[in-house]
């Protein structure tokens, strides 16, 4: 059974597999208001326990705080991803290579 994917959780993976690693403020922007700031860490966080992505603590020396994590799209994820976009493009009658 493929796991299914909110409409969130589609965007990131297909914003990761266009962009390769990426902040979650970086997806925020990039999603030209899909996603939202204020719910882009939980959703990410929600998304590594269902192993659909990976993360990786980035320090810039040069800026004070916390390190930043940068996110990517997982082996897992990339699969549940591809059946998606299968599944719909079944669903929608259009040709699959």
């Amino acid at each position: 059974m493929i796991p299914s994917l909110s409409d969130k959780e589609y965007r990131v993976l297909d914003l990761l597999r266009a962009g390769g690693e990426m902040y979650g403020l970086e997806m925020v922007k990039a999603s030209e208001g899909s996603l939202k700031r204020g719910t882009i860490y939980v959703t990410l966080n929600r998304m590594i326990e269902k192993g659909f992505l990976e993360d990786r603590e980035e320090k810039d020396p040069t800026l004070p705080g916390m390190p930043r994590r940068k996110y990517r799209i997982s082996g897992h994820g990339q699969r549940v991803l591809n059946a998606s976009d299968a599944a719909a493009a079944v669903f929608c009658g259009v040709a699959h290579d």
